[in-house]
């Protein structure tokens, strides 16, 4: 694990440590070969030297971007579409259940072919 990541997840509030956390766990049990970095100031995610996915926190929210999801099904409210239509991402506020396992399945599914 990369110890830049590791400073960027333990400056945020507690609740945005959990979550950050809990994506990256999910990000290396999904892609047990993916590389992590810190890049443009946020956890990035490679498999095979391509984009897999990154977390941001930002005030009041942790997003997780999955990167070739063009193919993946948009979740209302939770799981949309950003500016690209091949990059997805779920927005998590305070307090919100995150079905991490649906995450970590969408994964699975858009890093597939890298």
């Amino acid at each position: 694990m990369n110890q830049e990541v590791t400073q960027y997840l333990e400056k945020l509030p507690t609740w945005q440590v959990e979550v950050g956390e809990s994506l990256r766990k999910l990000i290396y049990e999904t892609i047990p070969t993916i590389e992590e970095k810190m890049l443009y100031g946020k956890p990035h995610y490679l498999k095979n030297g391509h984009y897999a996915s990154v977390i941001h926190a930002a005030k009041g929210k942790v997003s997780f971007m999955i990167f070739n999801a063009g193919e993946l099904a948009e979740i209302k409210g939770f799981f949309k579409s950003m500016s690209s239509p091949d990059r997805k991402t779920a927005t998590i506020s305070e307090g919100q259940t995150v079905d991490y396992k649906l995450l970590a399945d969408l994964l699975r599914q858009a890093s597939e072919s890298l």
